[in-house]
Protein backbone atom coordinates (compact mmCIF):
# COMPACT_ATOMS: atom_id res chain seq x y z
CA UNK A 1 0.00 0.00 0.00
CA UNK A 2 1.24 3.51 -0.90
CA UNK A 3 1.91 5.44 2.34
CA UNK A 4 2.07 8.87 0.68
CA UNK A 5 -1.60 9.87 1.35
CA UNK A 6 -1.23 9.01 5.03
CA UNK A 7 2.04 10.94 5.22
CA UNK A 8 0.42 13.91 3.50
CA UNK A 9 -2.43 13.78 6.01
CA UNK A 10 -0.02 13.75 8.92
CA UNK A 11 1.91 16.67 7.45
CA UNK A 12 -1.36 18.62 7.06
CA UNK A 13 -2.23 17.98 10.71
CA UNK A 14 1.22 19.14 11.79
CA UNK A 15 0.92 22.31 9.70
CA UNK A 16 -2.51 23.04 11.23
CA UNK A 17 -1.17 22.54 14.75
CA UNK A 18 1.80 24.80 14.02
CA UNK A 19 -0.49 27.48 12.62
CA UNK A 20 -2.70 27.36 15.71
CA UNK A 21 0.38 27.72 17.92
CA UNK A 22 1.61 30.74 15.97
CA UNK A 23 -1.81 32.40 15.96
CA UNK A 24 -2.16 31.91 19.70
CA UNK A 25 -5.25 31.74 21.97
CA UNK A 26 -7.55 33.62 19.59
CA UNK A 27 -7.24 30.84 17.03
CA UNK A 28 -7.95 28.21 19.70
CA UNK A 29 -11.08 30.04 20.82
CA UNK A 30 -12.25 30.21 17.22
CA UNK A 31 -11.72 26.46 16.87
CA UNK A 32 -13.76 25.83 19.99
CA UNK A 33 -16.58 28.18 18.97
CA UNK A 34 -19.93 26.44 18.69
CA UNK A 35 -23.61 27.16 18.61
CA UNK A 36 -26.11 26.14 21.25
CA UNK A 37 -29.08 24.59 19.47
CA UNK A 38 -32.48 26.18 19.97
CA UNK A 39 -34.74 23.34 21.08
CA UNK A 40 -38.41 23.41 21.99
CA UNK A 41 -38.98 23.62 25.75
CA UNK A 42 -42.03 22.18 27.43
CA UNK A 43 -43.94 24.72 29.52
CA UNK A 44 -42.78 23.35 32.87
CA UNK A 45 -39.10 23.52 31.85
CA UNK A 46 -39.50 27.00 30.37
CA UNK A 47 -41.20 28.19 33.57
CA UNK A 48 -38.49 26.68 35.78
CA UNK A 49 -35.66 28.16 33.71
CA UNK A 50 -37.36 31.55 33.57
CA UNK A 51 -37.74 31.55 37.34
CA UNK A 52 -34.06 30.68 37.73
CA UNK A 53 -33.06 33.62 35.55
CA UNK A 54 -35.55 36.12 36.93
CA UNK A 55 -34.32 36.04 40.52
CA UNK A 56 -31.79 38.87 40.66
CA UNK A 57 -30.40 38.45 44.16
CA UNK A 58 -26.95 40.05 44.45
CA UNK A 59 -23.92 37.74 44.59
CA UNK A 60 -23.42 37.89 48.35
CA UNK A 61 -22.88 34.44 49.86
CA UNK A 62 -23.60 33.60 53.46
CA UNK A 63 -21.88 30.92 55.51
CA UNK A 64 -23.03 28.88 58.46
CA UNK A 65 -19.47 28.31 59.69
CA UNK A 66 -16.48 30.60 59.95
CA UNK A 67 -14.35 27.82 58.43
CA UNK A 68 -16.41 28.00 55.24
CA UNK A 69 -16.06 31.77 55.13
CA UNK A 70 -12.29 31.52 55.51
CA UNK A 71 -12.13 28.80 52.83
CA UNK A 72 -14.08 31.08 50.49
CA UNK A 73 -11.65 33.94 51.09
CA UNK A 74 -8.69 31.63 50.45
CA UNK A 75 -10.36 30.50 47.23
CA UNK A 76 -10.82 34.11 46.11
CA UNK A 77 -7.15 34.78 46.79
CA UNK A 78 -5.93 31.72 44.93
CA UNK A 79 -8.20 32.29 41.93
CA UNK A 80 -7.36 36.00 41.90
CA UNK A 81 -3.66 35.20 41.55
CA UNK A 82 -4.40 32.84 38.64
CA UNK A 83 -6.72 35.33 36.94
CA UNK A 84 -4.43 38.36 37.30
CA UNK A 85 -2.73 37.93 33.87
CA UNK A 86 -6.17 38.08 32.23
CA UNK A 87 -7.79 40.75 34.43
CA UNK A 88 -5.18 43.14 35.76
CA UNK A 89 -7.50 45.44 37.75
CA UNK A 90 -8.00 43.96 41.23
CA UNK A 91 -11.57 45.14 41.88
CA UNK A 92 -12.73 43.88 38.47
CA UNK A 93 -11.10 40.52 39.23
CA UNK A 94 -12.72 40.19 42.63
CA UNK A 95 -16.18 41.18 41.41
CA UNK A 96 -15.95 38.68 38.56
CA UNK A 97 -14.83 35.84 40.84
CA UNK A 98 -17.43 36.62 43.51
CA UNK A 99 -20.17 36.59 40.90
CA UNK A 100 -18.93 33.46 39.16
CA UNK A 101 -18.63 31.58 42.46
CA UNK A 102 -22.12 32.67 43.51
CA UNK A 103 -23.79 31.75 40.21
CA UNK A 104 -21.91 28.44 39.99
CA UNK A 105 -22.98 27.38 43.46
CA UNK A 106 -26.52 28.62 42.85
CA UNK A 107 -26.73 26.23 39.88
CA UNK A 108 -24.94 23.43 41.80
CA UNK A 109 -21.91 23.62 39.51
CA UNK A 110 -18.22 23.48 40.39
CA UNK A 111 -16.78 27.02 40.10
CA UNK A 112 -13.56 25.65 38.61
CA UNK A 113 -15.60 23.96 35.87
CA UNK A 114 -17.30 27.27 35.06
CA UNK A 115 -13.92 29.04 35.04
CA UNK A 116 -12.66 26.45 32.57
CA UNK A 117 -15.73 26.93 30.39
CA UNK A 118 -15.33 30.72 30.40
CA UNK A 119 -11.65 30.34 29.52
CA UNK A 120 -12.47 28.18 26.49
CA UNK A 121 -15.59 30.06 25.39
CA UNK A 122 -14.49 33.69 25.61
CA UNK A 123 -10.99 33.88 27.04
CA UNK A 124 -12.52 35.95 29.89
CA UNK A 125 -13.64 38.69 27.48
CA UNK A 126 -16.85 40.31 28.69
CA UNK A 127 -17.92 41.56 25.25
CA UNK A 128 -16.86 38.55 23.18
CA UNK A 129 -19.16 37.69 20.24
CA UNK A 130 -18.72 34.43 18.34
CA UNK A 131 -19.26 33.92 14.62
CA UNK A 132 -22.55 32.22 15.57
CA UNK A 133 -23.66 35.30 17.56
CA UNK A 134 -23.09 33.92 21.07
CA UNK A 135 -22.35 36.65 23.60
CA UNK A 136 -20.32 37.43 26.66
CA UNK A 137 -18.21 35.45 29.08
CA UNK A 138 -20.14 32.18 28.69
CA UNK A 139 -21.08 32.74 25.04
CA UNK A 140 -24.85 32.57 25.49
CA UNK A 141 -26.90 32.50 22.31
CA UNK A 142 -29.38 35.41 21.99
CA UNK A 143 -32.40 33.10 21.59
CA UNK A 144 -32.15 32.29 25.31
CA UNK A 145 -33.07 35.88 26.11
CA UNK A 146 -36.29 35.33 24.18
CA UNK A 147 -37.01 31.86 25.56
CA UNK A 148 -36.43 32.44 29.27
CA UNK A 149 -35.40 36.09 29.70
CA UNK A 150 -36.91 39.48 29.02
CA UNK A 151 -36.24 39.30 25.28
CA UNK A 152 -33.35 41.78 25.35
CA UNK A 153 -30.14 40.05 24.14
CA UNK A 154 -28.06 43.15 24.95
CA UNK A 155 -28.35 42.20 28.63
CA UNK A 156 -26.21 39.14 27.92
CA UNK A 157 -23.20 41.47 28.09
CA UNK A 158 -24.00 42.26 31.74
CA UNK A 159 -21.62 40.20 33.88
CA UNK A 160 -24.04 38.64 36.37
CA UNK A 161 -26.76 38.16 33.76
CA UNK A 162 -24.38 36.35 31.42
CA UNK A 163 -22.95 34.13 34.15
CA UNK A 164 -26.42 33.35 35.46
CA UNK A 165 -27.74 32.41 32.03
CA UNK A 166 -24.68 30.30 31.28
CA UNK A 167 -24.81 28.42 34.58
CA UNK A 168 -28.57 27.83 34.37
CA UNK A 169 -28.23 26.59 30.78
CA UNK A 170 -25.38 24.21 31.66
CA UNK A 171 -27.38 22.87 34.62
CA UNK A 172 -30.36 22.37 32.27
CA UNK A 173 -28.16 20.40 29.86
CA UNK A 174 -26.76 18.31 32.72
CA UNK A 175 -30.29 17.36 33.70
CA UNK A 176 -31.13 16.60 30.07
CA UNK A 177 -28.09 14.30 29.94
CA UNK A 178 -28.85 12.71 33.33
CA UNK A 179 -25.68 14.05 34.91
CA UNK A 180 -23.31 13.16 32.06
CA UNK A 181 -20.96 16.15 32.11
CA UNK A 182 -19.17 15.15 28.91
CA UNK A 183 -22.39 15.09 26.89
CA UNK A 184 -23.79 18.19 28.63
CA UNK A 185 -20.69 20.19 27.67
CA UNK A 186 -21.03 19.01 24.09
CA UNK A 187 -24.66 20.13 24.07
CA UNK A 188 -23.64 23.50 25.52
CA UNK A 189 -21.26 24.00 22.62
CA UNK A 190 -23.60 22.58 19.99
CA UNK A 191 -21.18 19.72 19.31
CA UNK A 192 -22.81 16.91 21.31
CA UNK A 193 -20.96 13.62 20.93
CA UNK A 194 -17.69 15.16 19.71
CA UNK A 195 -14.67 15.14 22.04
CA UNK A 196 -12.90 18.43 21.22
CA UNK A 197 -14.98 20.83 23.29
CA UNK A 198 -15.56 18.73 26.43
CA UNK A 199 -11.88 17.81 26.49
CA UNK A 200 -10.89 21.48 26.15
CA UNK A 201 -13.16 22.59 29.02
CA UNK A 202 -12.15 19.72 31.30
CA UNK A 203 -8.51 20.42 30.50
CA UNK A 204 -8.96 24.10 31.31
CA UNK A 205 -10.71 23.20 34.56
CA UNK A 206 -7.54 21.48 35.79
CA UNK A 207 -5.73 24.83 35.63
CA UNK A 208 -8.19 26.29 38.15
CA UNK A 209 -8.36 23.44 40.63
CA UNK A 210 -6.78 24.18 43.99
CA UNK A 211 -6.09 22.12 47.08
CA UNK A 212 -9.17 20.92 48.94
CA UNK A 213 -8.14 23.00 51.95
CA UNK A 214 -8.88 26.24 50.11
CA UNK A 215 -12.03 25.10 48.31
CA UNK A 216 -15.22 26.47 49.94
CA UNK A 217 -17.91 24.01 50.93
CA UNK A 218 -20.45 23.38 48.19
CA UNK A 219 -23.31 24.28 50.54
CA UNK A 220 -21.95 27.69 51.45
CA UNK A 221 -23.84 29.75 48.85
CA UNK A 222 -26.93 31.58 49.96
CA UNK A 223 -30.01 30.44 48.09
CA UNK A 224 -31.37 32.91 45.55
Amino acid sequence: MDGRPAQAGRRACLRAAAAATLLGPAAWREAMAGKQAEEPLIDSVRTALSASIANSAPPKPSFARIEDRLAYLRWLGAMGDKLKPRKAERQTRIEFLETLWYESKRASLQPELVLGLVQVESGFRKYAISVAGARGYMQVMPFWARLIGDGNPARLFHMQTNLRFGCVILRHYLEREQGDLYMALGRYNGSRGRPEYPNAVLGARKQWLVAESVTPAATAASKA
